[in-house]
């Protein structure tokens, strides 16, 4: 008896990943900017989207898809807080990145047009990034949880004085007509997505540009960043990105996200990273992938 259930449980685990195999999720509704960054990253396989960034994690891990893309940072409002509070705890690796050009449009309703419009609802960050745009038009911004799940607002509602500002596929998605493109206040908005997966699948170490991702936690003592990160220095790697992760609970330690140009396991990268690890309490490379063709643009 306890054979077969083994053996059912065996089945079901392998069902489930054959299922998620060709899955890739993200946060937000469908026609979200993330939604995009699914599209021409993995145009073959199903997008679907989770509620939350916890979810989308959740799924990979559990394997009910095979890769999760998620926004770290934006050239405007920095970086995203939500995904930082979450890479400590989580147990996936990176496996790639993209960089994805923002443009904001206001949608309406089919028939409706600029004259009629009162409000323009979306995410706070998006408001924030057409705050001047806004005004120019006399809106009242309304802050909504996310871009594409406005623009489905206003596709179900009947008020033309409603208005959406979200991306060109949420028009197309919820049948809406685009009343005035690009509405961001600064040009090159541009957010960077990672790939996370549940399996380390890193570049080839001879690679010709490779971004290698980490997180690792300084001992509590006197310089203990500037004597953990002095071996990058003195190996020429150059450290593109330090942020901080506040540790659940904690304020004694310090735990920081990194990348670094170049492959975890190349010569100069080991030497950092043993000097790295001396120093810290804990170091976990998250992963070494190709550099999105962004990055030299």
């Amino acid at each position: 008896m306890t054979q077969d259930i083994r053996k059912k449980d065996a089945a079901k685990k392998d069902a489930a990943k054959k299922a998620g195999a060709k899955i890739i999720v993200f946060q937000g509704e469908k026609g979200a900017h993330s939604h995009m960054a699914c599209l021409r990253h993995f145009r073959e396989w199903e997008a679907l989207p989770c509620p939350t960034f916890e979810e989308a994690l959740e799924r990979v891990a559990e394997g009910r898809a095979a890769r999760a893309i998620l926004p770290i940072e934006n050239t405007i409002a920095g970086r995203v807080a939500d995904l930082h509070h979450l890479l400590p705890e989580t147990k996936l690796f990176v496996v790639g990145e993209h960089f994805l050009e923002i443009r904001h449009h206001l949608l309406a309703r089919r028939g409706a047009s600029l004259s009629d419009l009162r409000t323009a609802h979306s995410h706070a960050m998006a408001l924030g990034q057409c705050r001047r745009a806004i005004r120019r038009l006399g809106l009242t911004p309304v802050a909504e949880a996310d871009t594409a799940g406005a623009a489905r607002a206003i596709g179900e509602g009947r008020e033309p004085s409603r208005a959406a500002i979200a991306s060109s596929l949420a028009a197309e998605i919820y049948d809406l007509q685009i009343l005035k493109s690009d509405m961001e206040d600064v040009a090159r908005n541009t957010t960077r997505f990672l790939l996370f997966a549940k399996e380390r699948q890193d570049a080839p170490l001879d690679a010709p540009h490779v971004i290698t991702s980490l997180l690792f936690r300084v001992r509590n003592v006197p310089a203990a960043l500037y004597k953990a990160l002095g071996g990058f220095a003195t190996n020429g790697v150059n450290m593109t990105r330090l942020e901080s992760c506040q540790i659940a609970g904690e304020f004694a330690a310090a735990q920081f996200f990194a990348d670094i140009e170049g492959h975890a396991s190349s010569p100069a990268a080991r030497l950092a990273l043993e000097e790295l690890r001396f120093y810290s309490a804990d170091v976990r490379v998250l992963g070494s992938y190709a550099a999105d063709s962004f990055r030299r643009s």
